[in-house]
């Protein structure tokens, strides 16, 4: 594995995203973690602070087709999977692919559509096909779905069962920028028109070798048993009604293999895997006793801090 290619993939897609996109670096390699572990991302936080932006950068720099559908309380399963229609002049049923046919989808206000049409996701996120009419159909590679979604506004929303949560790979937020950053921002031109000048920085090559060999990144025994500390931890807390499926361990070992190379090395520490915990595994927990999304993170972040991090020469 040539660790060195994954550090050069991470600088090529990150550098002119955060060229747009000011003040989210980290916002933005977490969402490039997402991609490389074959993962979709949920974006969530208030009106206005670059969410849709953000993953339209990635997908002009990333390349490969580009779909958006934003969602409302009309849209239905076959407005995102296709149809098949009649053609009068073959006189045969045809099949019209809808906007889930592309490499990344954006999924804008997911929260606005109906438990229906959300659930119609569902398949395409974790099994990377779809079906219509009992017939199946293959989504093509890299297939990433980036939602966002509002958590201010409860009118006219359908919030997202847990198990359509847990197939996101990662929640995240992204704030506000600070004072000084925020100036830069409102006084140069439209982001939108700079997003729409990026080019692809990166090869199919390119993408298909780290979705590939971040696999090889090596887990000792202690630091996967860090990561399952965490994990059990979740499970036997009385704060939490339910703990980490074992879909959500799954996810935070990929994650922590690929933050591992893209800070050049092949064997994880156990600091990876703490400093992806709380994006990997916030929205995989419920609790009777917390009322946001906001106080579980908090509460998991003091359940982390917790747990004895080993220092054994790794």
């Amino acid at each position: 594995m040539d660790i060195k290619r994954f550090e050069m993939f991470r600088d090529a897609v990150l550098e002119p995203v955060c060229s747009v996109i000011v003040g989210k670096k980290e916002v933005a390699q977490l969402v490039l973690t997402c991609f490389v572990c074959s993962g979709h991302v949920l974006l969530e936080d208030v009106p206005g602070t670059g969410k849709t932006m953000m993953l339209r950068a990635f997908s002009k720099v990333l390349g490969g087709k580009f779909s958006r559908i934003q969602f409302t309380p009309d849209l239905l399963p076959s407005d995102l999977t296709g149809i098949d229609f009649y053609n009068q002049k073959t006189g045969e049923f045809e099949f019209r692919p809808g906007p889930l046919f592309a490499n990344i989808v954006l999924a804008d206000e997911i929260n606005r559509a109906t438990p229906r049409t959300q659930s119609s996701l569902l398949e395409a996120m974790e099994e990377r096909q779809i079906s219509v009419d009992g017939k199946t159909y293959p989504l093509e590679e890299p297939f990433m779905v980036m939602a966002t979604q509002n958590p201010l506004e409860s009118y006219g929303t359908f919030p997202l069962p847990e198990a359509q949560t847990d197939r996101f790979f990662m929640r995240l937020h992204m704030g506000y920028p600070d004072r000084q950053e925020e100036l830069e921002l409102i006084g140069r031109p439209s982001t939108a028109h700079m997003i729409d000048s990026l080019q692809a920085t990166v090869t199919p090559e390119d993408i298909a070798y780290v979705r590939e060999n971040y696999t090889q990144v090596k887990f000792s025994p202690v630091v996967s048993g860090y990561l399952m500390d965490l994990v059990e931890k979740t499970r036997q807390d009385s704060g939490f009604s339910v703990g980490v499926s074992t879909r959500g361990a799954i996810a935070l070992y990929k994650a922590a293999q690929v933050t591992a190379a893209f800070h050049g090395r092949d064997f994880v520490i156990p600091e990876d895997v703490k400093d992806m915990a709380p994006h990997v595994l916030g929205h995989r927990l419920s609790s009777s006793s917390l009322a946001s999304s906001r106080d579980v993170q908090t509460y998991l972040q003091k359940l982390i801090a917790a747990v004895p991090v080993p220092t054994e020469n790794l």
